[in-house]
Parts: structure tokens; sequence; C-alpha cells
């Protein structure tokens, strides 16, 4: 892409749900879920455009009451519970780059059920992205000793580190938080990829900001969170 490409954030949001039905236009706080990343990519100058990937009409209408953009309507073939993110958002940045010859250099996938994400995150994000890495990710920091579960043995066994020594000699973990991830349109179209693992950066996301709203119990503990808050 040249010097003039953009930023964008892209939302997926589809319109079905198992565990909450209409999950994303369920209201937390005094908005549906889908209004949080919208908000928070308003708040966000180096944002030049919030795109909502919907397949469901009202989910759309709701993305541009509150100040996104909905460009397409969602091919149904990118709407069922199997498909990764992904092709949605090569779709997303195919159908500008084409369409709307809108120069898309950099990619922000947000989500609307992780409602807590902080605003330095997000800038942060874009700063190692155009500091010169082509992925950038949200991750929390795994502390500690880790074991996993052998189903064919039947039994548990210590996975990091392979030897128990004091926690200040090894090396802690990264997990991919799920909240956030940052890419270059290159690295989607080209390689295929959401993430570009041979350059890529982190930044660290808080326990708070990690919630994902799949269950009526998470949805509970967000509104408990929002009750403290005030």
């Amino acid at each position: 892409m040249n010097s003039h490409g953009k930023t964008i954030a892209i939302i997926p949001a589809r319109g079905g749900s198992k565990a909450i039905l209409r999950k994303n236009l369920t209201v937390l706080g005094d908005k549906p879920l889908l209004a949080w990343p919208i908000e928070l990519a308003k708040s966000i100058v180096e944002i030049d455009k919030i795109v909502v990937s919907s397949d469901d009409d009202e989910i759309i209408r709701v993305a541009n009451k509150f100040g996104a953009e909905t460009p397409f309507k969602r091919p149904a073939y990118l709407s069922l519970d199997n498909v990764p993110t992904l092709p949605v958002l090569q779709h997303a940045v195919t159908f500008l780059l084409e369409n709307e010859e809108y120069p898309v250099e950099n990619v922000i996938l947000l989500y609307p059920t992780t409602p807590f994400l902080k605003r330095e995150r997000v800038l942060s994000g874009i700063e190692l992205l155009r500091s010169g890495y082509s992925s950038v990710v949200g991750v929390r920091i795994v502390r500690g000793l880790l074991w996993k579960k052998d189903d064919e043995q039947k039994r548990y066994q210590r996975f990091y580190p392979r030897e128990r020594i004091n926690r200040q000699l090894f090396s802690h973990l990264y997990e991919e938080a799920g909240n956030i991830y940052l890419t270059k349109t290159k690295v989607l179209l080209e390689q295929n990829k959401l993430i570009d693992e041979k350059n890529c950066s982190f930044i660290e996301i808080e326990p708070e900001e990690i919630l994902d709203i799949d269950s009526q119990k998470d949805l509970e503990i967000a509104r408990k969170s929002i009750e403290r808050f005030k």
C-alpha cells in the first residue's frame, strides 16, 4: 500500500447466536454490545473508517445509528457458525478496495463481545503497526507453572517448564486475549493470514479488559462490573 493508506476498524457482528439470543444487540449498560467497539473506535482519530460486517438488517441499522458504516451486507456463506474471522475480514477489505477504491492499509479487528477493551490498547497497537510491524496482537501474560492433560495416558503432565524451577528463572508465556488484532492488508490478502508471525508484536491486555461475553453468566458478570464502576 502507498503512504496514503488508511487505517480502518472492522467489527464482525452476525445476527446468529446460540447462548444469548441476538447477542450483539443485547444491552449492556445503556447501549447494545455492538455500540461499545463502535464508540471506542470513534474516540480514536487515527482510525479513518469504522465498518461493521453483518448479515442482519437490524444490526446494520443499529451500527449506522451509532456511527459505523455498513457498505455491504455480509453474504450468507460467511455468516455460518463455523466460518473463521479471516475470510470475513478479507471480504470487507476486498470490497472497500475494489468497490470504493478505498486505500486500506491497516486493519483493526474489534469485537462487540469484549466491551471493556481500553482506548490505550488500541492506540498502542496502532503505534506498533505504524512503527514497522506487520501485525499486533493483544495478549495476556501467563505467569506460573503450566500443566496439560494427556488423554491417551489419562493423566496430567507438566507442560512448561519441563523441570520444576523457581519462578524467576523461566520466561513467561503469552496467550492471545482474543479481543483485538491489528494487521496490514497485505498480510490478509497476500499471506492469507490474520497474523504475520514473523513480524508481529504484542500489547499486554489487563485482566478486566479480557471478559468475552459468550453466555448469560458472562453477561451477568459484565453487568455487575458496570454497576461497580458506577
